[in-house]
């Protein structure tokens, strides 16, 4: 799953290395040197209280400690060589030097504890991602699959923004959906949605029956958790797609969801016109109320889903994300690189702040069967042929 790579995880310790401690070390070196030299009419002292705080934006507590303690030898040695040691002023300001430095390691402290428990909250929070959003395998049959999963929220890796992938037999079966809100308030929904998909999708011959099934299980829920306050306002939208293997079409039934995009090799970007039903959770459970939108699918083409959380994304003059006119940029490339494409220019596009939840999902049906996919078809032929012999 795809999200905002290259962040240093919190917590992890970072030794800083002895070229950065030679900094403070050195301003403590200077600053003593320079206020024995300048003499008793300029006093340089209070400057080596630098030399700690320096230290605390790259070390921890006890280093920031130890350059503090070296500080104030600094001024001890200062006023030994002047003749001053006794004096109030070197008195105060080594009483100065060391109050601030205990400020310091303290604040330093507590920096760390924090960053420590925003690891474990961080831990946490990428144990309930990989539970909740399986990573997708990057090929079902004869398809390849890519995804990008961009929280709204900082520090947040899943919001309520969801997809999931089943291999049925010879087809392929994804949902991709969005809840109504963004964020962690969100995952409650996305979380039982999951659920119903993976154990519904091999269950139901038709995406109808399988929305009405996910419809089910989303009222169930609602019944049971739905604030009293939120009743009615609680939804879901969704797309639920089926590709089969050996047609080169695709079976889509839109449950208020946007409808996806369709790149052709030949770089062109088709936005299908669906008959979209209602939202799962507003109480809608008959199938024959959906309809299942059936749209050529062949060889190299690609298919992107998204959420809004795309279509929606503004730049600083409040101007919509163009995901058709940017996507056809990169029709030509796989999936993983056209997601990579479109994630880097939806985040120059808003500047990287995101207004809501970011799902995106490419499919591309190969041109040649995967190995996979070719040796369970000769399995299948060989299995046919024994059996043809058998009944002669």
């Amino acid at each position: 799953m795809g999200s905002r790579q290259g962040r240093v995880g919190l917590g992890q310790s970072w030794q800083p290395s002895h070229l950065l401690l030679l900094i403070p070390v050195l301003l403590i070196v200077v600053i003593t040197a320079s206020d024995i030299a300048s003499g008793p009419n300029i006093v340089l002292g209070p400057l080596l209280v630098v030399a700690p705080t320096l230290t605390a934006w790259f070390a921890g507590p006890w280093t920031t400690g130890g350059i503090g303690v070296l500080a104030l030898a600094g001024e001890a040695v200062s006023g030994w060589r002047t003749g001053t040691l006794s004096s109030r002023n070197v008195v105060v300001e080594m009483i100065a030097i060391a109050v601030i430095t205990s400020l310091i390691v303290f604040l330093c402290a507590v920096r760390d504890r924090h960053a420590r428990q925003m690891a474990q909250v961080r831990s946490v929070a990428e144990a309930a991602q990989q539970v909740l959003m399986w990573p997708l395998p990057s090929r079902l049959g004869p398809l390849r699959l890519a995804c990008v999963y961009l929280a709204a929220e900082e520090e947040a890796d899943i919001g309520g923004d969801l997809y999931a992938a089943a291999r049925t037999g010879s087809a392929a079966r994804v949902m991709i959906g969005d809840v109504r809100g963004k964020g962690l308030p969100a995952l409650g929904e996305a979380a039982l949605l999951l659920g119903a998909f993976r154990e519904a999708a091999y269950q139901h011959a038709s995406l109808p029956d399988l929305a009405a099934s996910l419809e089910r299980s989303m009222t169930r829920y609602l019944a049971d958790f739905e604030p009293e306050s939120e009743a009615g306002e609680r939804f879901v939208t969704a797309l639920l797609v089926e590709i089969a293997d050996a047609e080169p079409v695709v079976h889509m039934t839109s449950c208020g969801h946007p409808a996806p995009l369709l790149l052709g090799p030949d770089n062109t970007v088709h936005v299908p016109r669906l008959h979209p039903g209602p939202p799962l959770g507003v109480g809608v459970t008959d199938p024959d109320s959906l309809v299942v939108d059936v749209l050529p699918f062949g060889p190299e083409d690609t298919l992107v889903l998204y959420t809004d959380g795309v279509i929606e994304a503004r730049d600083h003059n409040g101007v919509f994300y163009p995901l058709a006119e940017r996507a056809a940029q990169w029709t030509d490339h796989p999936p993983e690189a056209l997601l990579h494409h479109i994630e880097r220019d939806l985040l120059a596009h808003t500047g990287g702040r995101l207004g809501d939840d970011v799902a995106l999902l490419a499919i591309r049906r190969d041109h040649t069967p995967h190995p996979d996919h070719h040796r369970q078809r000769v399995q299948r032929d060989t299995s046919a042929s024994a059996g043809s012999s058998r009944g002669t």
